[in-house]
């Protein structure tokens, strides 16, 4: 399972490369991929968040609060 992290990694190179082609529907494609990939990032933190057995090591630890790790 990828972490938060690498959802939004994935949500940033969407943008960039939104950003390389003119106005139009491979544009609004790739933003709203960038959309889903932040949102998938969002439920992934929640999951390890409510449900730290579900984190993948070191690189979940980051998406939870302090208090939980």
């Amino acid at each position: 399972m990828k972490t938060a992290a690498e959802y939004r990694k994935h949500a940033e190179e969407c943008r960039v490369l939104a950003r390389q082609v003119p106005d139009g529907e491979q544009r609004d494609q790739l933003l709203e991929m960038a959309r889903t990939w932040d949102d998938l990032a969002d439920t992934r933190e929640g999951l390890v968040r409510n449900h730290p057995e579900l984190s993948t090591g070191d690189a979940d630890m980051a998406e939870q609060p302090p208090s939980k790790r």
